[in-house]
């Protein structure tokens, strides 16, 4: 069957393929990684737009702010599944179940290893008290909870018979979902096939549920794994944009969703994503996030459709398809046909916004045109993209943390580069610092650093441009790491010593909540005996 025009295909519900979001639980889990409320809740409308089934929208019980999350996620964002993620422990369920009760369509996913390296190392048990962890955990969450889903951690790693067990005692107590997870990404797509396959042999009644597939690609096989998986008869995969996760990270969404797309000829699967959405939610999480996308990433890279051989290049000018098997307009990367110049006003910039998916009324409105004067002031013209960059970096203002208020610096030749910052605290006060540095940016940050009276290590620092053009936005992402935690913050401006200065006070601000936060997860973890939340 051909495709729809919003980008998703129509194949029988046998054949449909359920997406399935873990970038706010298992993406966040990234190191440098801290979202607030606003960014997760911005990230969680457009996968709505984009067409996901099932939103992991976090892990309720490893600290309130998570708890908020994905409690606000449920109650206001619709279409998706909305999923609370819960260890074996009744504390976690119960957490999970406050989370996610608000959502139309709420499920509880819950998971306890099944490999022995897992079960004697970090939960230092047995056998026996797994199975009977599993048969609790389920009984709990279906006892609040129609739709829930259980998954044995590490089970390719682990012995099959006894995994298919557990996976048995799940089933038996009403899991709708049976998840099998590659965790370390070990596997590889024959034997993971296999696997499924023998599952299905051994598990009375698993044919009456949806089995789905969650890939970690350490060894680069998470896409390929998780295609096996679905070839064998999973009907969800697991996934993140841009591959955001634990380690090597997850199964690629856009990889997965366009390998369905692309040779449906030969499979004959489908999902129900609008592939057009691709391009902007992976420039959606990438900023919010602080992870840039690798030029050569397929799908959503900026050279997934460049040709720089002159035999691609005429081929291509001659006739696309000698060696593009996609389109550009496919995955939305062509997307920057709205432009508006510095005379528009409120209405036109509303417009432009709600072509572009954002809803914005009131003082989000008044701080977004704020915010889009500024830069019109400076460009001769605002596009979709600039659009989407001013959004998202207001998005990222909140009021309990850092802010600049005004700064200036001067650097030239056979003088020291000099800074003075003025930072408004989450508290309200404004504090002032100065500084020389190695260079105008470093002395930016010095001063910073004096006026907040904190110290960080710059880890990583990057600049990109949000377009082309001499008066394209500068698009900063500095990553700290303050006693030991690494954070990330960005930063949007025409100025990029401005950009500079913004995203180094929002990666401050991560960095001291998310110390708090880890040190409360960590906790959490410490006294269930696990240390990594998550399959």
């Amino acid at each position: 069957m051909g495709p729809s025009t919003t980008g998703a295909t129509d194949v029988s519900d046998a054949n449909r393929v359920h997406i399935f979001d873990t970038t706010l639980r298992d993406g966040e889990q990234s190191p440098g990684i801290s979202l607030n409320t606003a960014e997760k809740v911005e990230i969680a409308q457009q996968l709505a737009r984009l067409g996901v089934d099932v939103i992991e929208a976090g892990f309720p019980i490893a600290s309130p702010g998570d708890f908020e999350a994905v409690e606000t996620i449920a109650k206001g964002v619709e279409g998706p599944v909305i999923c609370g993620l819960a260890r074996t422990h009744k504390a976690d369920i119960d957490a999970a179940w406050g989370a996610v009760k608000h959502s139309e369509r709420p499920r509880i996913h819950t998971f306890v290893s099944t490999s022995d390296i897992h079960i004697e190392h970090q939960l230092r048990t047995d056998r026996e008290d797994v199975k009977g962890q599993a048969r609790a955990a389920v009984a709990l969450a279906k006892s609040y909870c129609a739709d829930v889903e259980f998954s044995p951690m590490d089970a390719t790693r682990a012995d099959l018979e006894y995994t298919a067990e557990v996976i048995g005692i799940a089933v038996e107590e009403g899991a709708t979902v049976i998840n099998v997870p590659d965790t370390v990404g070990y596997t590889t797509p024959e034997e993971y096939a296999a696997m499924w396959r023998r599952f299905y042999e051994l598990v009375p009644g698993l044919d009456r549920v949806e089995t789905s597939v969650h890939c970690h690609d350490d060894l680069g096989l998470a896409v390929a794994n998780s295609y096996a998986g679905v070839q064998a008869g999973a009907r969800q995969v697991e996934c993140a944009i841009n591959g955001l996760g634990e380690r090597a990270g997850n199964c690629s969404l856009e990889e997965i969703a366009m390998l369905i797309r692309v040779r449906e000829d030969v499979h004959g699967f489908g999902t129900g994503i609008n592939t057009r959405e691709i391009a902007r939610t992976s420039r959606l999480v990438s900023r919010l996030t602080g992870y840039p996308v690798q030029p050569n990433k397929a799908i959503v890279g900026r050279n997934a459709f460049a040709h720089e051989s002159g035999i691609h290049q005429d081929g291509v000018l001659k006739e696309r398809t000698t060696y593009e098997i996609m389109e550009a307009t496919e995955v939305g990367l062509e997307s920057n046909s709205i432009v508006l110049g510095k005379h528009s006003g409120r209405h036109a910039l509303r417009d432009a916004l709600e072509q572009l998916g954002y809803r914005i009324e009131g003082n989000a409105l008044n701080a977004a045109f704020k915010a889009f004067k500024e830069v019109a002031d400076r460009k001769k013209q605002v596009t979709a993209l600039d659009l989407e960059a001013i959004v998202s970096d207001e998005i990222r203002d909140r009021g309990d943390a850092h802010e600049l208020t005004s700064f200036e610096v001067t650097a030239g030749s056979g003088r020291d580069p000099w800074a003075k910052v003025s930072v408004t605290l989450p508290s309200g006060e404004v504090v002032t610092g100065e500084s020389t540095g190695d260079g105008p940016i470093d002395a930016a940050f010095r001063a910073i650093q004096q006026a907040t009276g904190t110290e960080s290590e710059l880890a990583e620092y990057k600049v990109d441009a949000v377009t082309g053009g001499e008066d394209a936005l500068g698009e900063v992402t500095v990553m700290l790491r303050t006693d030991g935690f690494l954070a990330s913050g960005s930063g949007v401006a025409t100025d990029i010593f401005e950009a500079s200065a913004r995203a180094y006070l929002r990666a401050l601000s991560n960095s001291l909540e998310g110390a708090a936060t880890r040190e409360a997860e960590a906790a959490t973890a410490d006294a269930a005996g696990e240390r990594t939340p998550g399959p």
